[in-house]
């Protein structure tokens, strides 16, 4: 093996890291990304040029071109959507896996100018869980090799990306160095967690004996921002608002049909239909507060679901470090300005991280332990930062055993180390 490469290929940002001579180093994929090594997994293609465009890239283009165009962001998520076999981009039909290889492909390109020589061989991080029902998990496998292999790769293989978050933590440890480290990695579609005797020095062979328990739940920073924007501010756009009936004295809701589109971003562009524009146009007329629903139409016809989705993440991180913020958008004919403070946000994520903790108990369960037995804790992944997260491992196992690292890069460094084992 001359190079090989360790791709923590995400659901909001993808990483790259160089495994070369035994020495593993993060590449920076993105020249248009001037606040780190990372590159937005999103794809955008230009109607009136025909090309695509990847990572910071293609949101440059994206608002250079008013919205117009097609922009495809969080792909990773429809790995497991059995519904979600082929798309139509600038007039040509696309199978997920070629417009997942396309992301692929550049990343592989770019990384190889870097490195200077070609890599075929790839460890690709994969979460824990795609789908809980087995099926499904197995077609996201399948798509995900796949589209490495469309991609170029003529060598893959998949590591947990938790586990491979555990390899970055023992890169930290003295030769010889033993640790019982439970790893949690908060992706933007999962939440995955392993528990390892972490050995430092590389322990090369066979890692399996060292995992003692390993677990996921599908839930990650994409379902906080859902959250969000359900409660916050889908109002703005008429959640609440009331449709008077065509021909009786009752008002109706928007139908949940249009209205359950605002949870996830790349489901709002799905509203561009003929049939539902005429049904918005009929019911503002009919709707007690008609501005909310005119707010509706003006996000789908200018889509500009991804800018709004950015303001509320934007909020969201703010929230890491204050106890309030605002979701602030202002976009042609829309403007919002929205509070949340840091006990509301704690109240809409509630039952989310709940679900989190009950994952943690049953990887200890896994693993025969409890929390005494963690030596450490380490957490990578935006919501990681999380106050509310952050407070349930403080709790659970001790501010002192709270270990951090790169948020957004650990993974695919615990990846490009693991090429020693493969």
């Amino acid at each position: 093996m001359s190079i090989a490469f360790g791709l923590d290929f995400g659901t909001s940002n993808s990483a790259l890291s160089l495994y070369k001579e035994g020495k593993t180093t993060m590449l920076d994929i993105d020249p248009f990304n001037t606040e780190g090594k990372t590159l937005k997994s999103v794809i955008y293609y230009d109607d009136e040029e025909r090309t695509f465009h990847c990572g910071q890239d293609a949101v440059n283009a994206y608002i250079d071109n008013d919205a117009f165009g097609r922009y495809i962001q969080s792909i990773k998520t429809f790995l497991p959507d059995a519904s979600f076999e082929k798309t139509e981009v600038g007039n040509k039909t696309y199978r997920l896996e070629q417009l997942i290889a396309l992301l692929l492909r550049t990343i592989k390109e770019r990384g190889e100018t870097i490195a200077g020589e070609e890599a075929d061989h790839l460890v690709l991080g994969r979460p824990v869980v795609f789908s809980e029902d087995p099926e499904l998990e197995k077609l996201a496998v399948t798509r995900l090799l796949t589209s490495a292999e469309m991609a170029g790769f003529k060598k893959v293989s998949l590591q947990y990306e938790p586990l491979a978050a555990a390899f970055a933590f023992e890169s930290t440890l003295a030769q010889g160095e033993e640790k019982t480290v439970l790893v949690g990695d908060f992706g933007g579609g999962t939440s995955d967690f392993t528990i390892i005797r972490a050995r430092g020095g590389f322990t090369q062979g066979d890692r399996k004996n060292d995992v003692l328990g390993l677990g996921g739940v599908y839930i990650g920073g994409d379902t906080f921002d859902s959250a969000l924007m359900w409660e916050k501010v889908a109002p703005w756009f008429g959640k609440n608002v009331r449709v008077k009936a065509l021909y009786d004295n009752f008002t109706l809701p928007v139908s949940s049909l249009i209205m359950g589109k605002l949870k996830q971003w790349h489901q709002i562009p799905q509203l561009r239909h003929p049939k539902i524009e005429a049904t918005l146009k009929d019911i503002r007329h009919r709707a007690d507060k008609p501005q909310l629903i005119e707010n509706l139409q003006n996000l789908i016809e200018d889509n500009y679901g991804y800018l709004l989705f950015q303001a509320i993440e934007a909020s969201k991180c703010q929230l890491s470090n204050h106890d309030e913020a605002f979701i602030r958008f202002k976009e042609g004919k829309l403007e919002i300005s929205e509070p949340v403070s840091l006990t509301q946000f704690q109240d809409i994520i509630q039952n989310d991280v709940s679900r989190i903790a009950t994952c943690v108990d049953e990887v200890l369960d896994q693993a025969g332990m409890t929390p005494e037995h963690i030596d450490t804790v380490f957490l990578t992944g935006g919501s990681s930062h999380i106050p509310m997260i952050r407070e349930l491992f403080e709790k659970r196992f001790g501010l002192e055993k709270m270990k951090s690292t790169d948020a957004f890069t650990s993974v695919a460094y615990g990846l490009g180390v693991n090429n020693a084992f493969v």
